[in-house]
């Protein structure tokens, strides 16, 4: 069980907020954010003498078991050809952003209120993050993943697009 003791930016679990003062059972897998998203937990249970199953995985003949790349949001996980990398919290929320507007315009203010929303707003609500800040994150994203299927395009004075690579 979980309880959230009043805390000052509350607690969620699997993306739903948990009512202060109120029991949160919880399921092996879930996950469990506090602070905002600061701190991330995955909460796992078994029976110590528990045997898991597993099913090999049956792939049609002709066809790739792996897809040439595949993100993995609560493992904060990429993986190109196989190889897997790690992303930083901030380089997940970001990419997660981009490939849910793939192939439109993310303007810098929605980038910065996502990306950074526990940083302090001016009068517009947009989080006080420096451009040398947001390129920075931007290029050791592109620096990190530059093999993979698709490229951040910048629109100067605008925002960003994620788009699919051309070959």
């Amino acid at each position: 069980m979980l309880y959230d003791l009043g805390s000052r930016h509350g607690t969620e679990v699997n993306g739903g907020m948990v009512e202060p003062g109120t029991a949160c059972l919880l399921r092996s897998s879930d996950l469990i954010r506090l602070a905002k998203g600061m701190v991330v937990l995955r909460f796992a249970y078994a029976f110590e003498d528990q045997t898991l199953e597993f099913e090999p995985i049956m792939v049609p003949e002709g066809e790739s078991a792996d897809p040439p790349y595949g993100i993995h949001w609560e493992k904060r996980e990429f993986s190109v050809n196989g190889i897997r990398i790690s992303m930083s919290e901030k380089e997940a929320v970001f990419l997660k952003l981009m490939f849910d507007h793939r192939n439109t315009l993310v303007a810098f203010d929605a980038i910065k209120r996502n990306v950074w929303p526990e940083r302090a707003a001016d009068c517009g609500g947009v989080p006080d993050v420096s451009m040398d800040e947001l390129n920075a994150l931007v290029y050791r994203i592109r620096k990190k993943y530059g093999g993979a299927p698709f490229r951040i395009r910048a629109v100067r004075g605008t925002g960003y697009i994620l788009e699919d690579a051309q070959e």
